[in-house]
């Protein structure tokens, strides 16, 4: 053999066995990147709950707005904001000159009209007898009857107009309708104030503020599964370390529909539905008018078997290796377990799944050790495997 060819040769063998050792090297970190960790849970007891979120103001549960039904000017007040007041007490008193002087003058017509029926009264009488007698005519008898007639009804007409003054002087007093707390005083001392159309508010008055309830509005998508006595759990921003709880006593029937800006050209119309909370104030934190964020408790489990809703969605096609074995089975809602390098499908019935956590109503025991999802340990993604671990596959055999 020439030098020359001897020396090619040898170059080659070089660069084969160069090549080979880059192969394996780079074959083995390649396989480094690509060992993959199973994350196993085991099957336990443990309490879960759906719940859908709404927003709501705190109300007390008894309001009422006092007013008055006459014209005046507000002559003393006897009540402030935070004033603790009882059923009837006097809270405030209008001016009461002319409604003294419309009593007075009511009365004394009351008087001259009653003054005249009397006498009406018993001319008609004595003029019945007459006429009886054939004493009188016709038309003097039809007479003393017509003024009779007349005078009853200014009789009684001044006798409603008295009526009416007195009732009147009595609005004048302002009191109290229920035992309470002044949450809101809408008048000042010499004010004057109208009662037109509509009753003007002077004062109003919340009952026990140990009990209050929170008026929630509820997305038309979410009042389906809302019930009367579901638990609820809210907080306030007053108050963000404090959870405070109430309970589901009332659906309104009556919807309101209200349009939010989507994007600049379109609109959206959004249907909610009132939903009444009944809540305990005992330490009088939830003032009234504050904004509540709610959880409503549609669905709840206690004590019941679970895993983690992603154990559900695992499938171990995308991430086992050559030589391992799966073992799947028949529906669509199933976990699985390994032992060794065997996978090995469960099917399940589940209950309620609060995103997090799912029940299940059959298919497990209670401390099965369940794979919960794979991640890698190296660097290469799960996104360069054929598929995700999460993801739905053929099964191997």
């Amino acid at each position: 053999m020439k030098r020359g060819t001897k020396r090619a040769v040898i170059w080659s063998i070089v660069a084969i066995v160069a090549i080979a050792v880059i192969v394996l090297i780079a074959g083995g970190k390649k396989k480094a990147m690509q060992q993959i960790s199973y994350e196993t849970t085991a099957v336990e007891r443990t309490d879960i709950a759906y719940y859908v979120t709404a927003t709501g103001t705190i109300e007390p549960v008894t309001e009422v707005q006092v007013g008055t039904q006459v014209s005046g000017i507000i002559a003393k007040l006897y009540a402030d904001y935070n004033s603790k007041v009882k059923a009837g007490q006097i809270i405030a008193e209008m001016d009461k000159v002319t409604l003294e002087s419309d009593l007075a003058s009511a009365q004394a017509s009351y008087d001259g009209n009653e003054a005249e029926f009397n006498y009406q009264e018993k001319n008609l009488a004595r003029s019945r007898g007459l006429h009886e007698k054939n004493l009188i005519s016709d038309t003097e008898f039809e007479q003393a009857e017509y003024n009779y007639a007349m005078a009853k009804s200014a009789y009684e007409n001044s006798d409603a107009a008295l009526a009416k003054a007195k009732r009147n002087l009595s609005y004048a007093t302002i009191t109290s309708p229920i035992d309470g707390i002044v949450i809101d005083r809408a008048v000042e001392e010499g004010q004057t104030v109208a009662a037109g159309f509509e009753t003007p508010t002077l004062f109003t008055i919340a009952a026990d503020l140990t009990k209050m309830q929170v008026i929630a509005d509820v997305d038309e998508a979410d009042i389906g599964g809302v019930k009367e006595g579901q638990r609820v759990s809210f907080t306030v921003d007053a108050y963000p370390d404090d959870v405070f709880e109430g309970k589901v006593i009332q659906i309104r029937l009556g919807s309101s529909s209200s349009t939010s800006s989507v994007t600049t050209a379109t609109t959206e119309s959004v249907v909610t539905y009132e939903v009444v909370i009944a809540a305990d104030n005992p330490d009088q934190k939830l003032l009234p008018r504050l904004t509540a964020n709610l959880s409503i408790y549609t669905k709840e489990a206690h004590d019941v078997l679970c895993v983690p809703a992603r154990a559900l969605r695992f499938n171990p096609v995308a991430t086992a290796a050559k030589g391992d074995k799966i073992i799947d089975c028949p529906g669509q809602t199933k976990v699985w377990t390994k032992e060794g390098n065997v996978f090995t499908a469960h099917p399940v019935t589940t209950g309620i799944s609060d995103g997090v956590s799912t029940e299940i109503t059959g298919g497990l025991d209670e401390g099965t050790e369940i794979i919960a999802g794979a991640t890698f340990t190296g660097k290469e993604s799960l996104a360069k495997k054929s598929g995700s671990p999460f993801a739905p596959g053929p099964p191997r055999h």
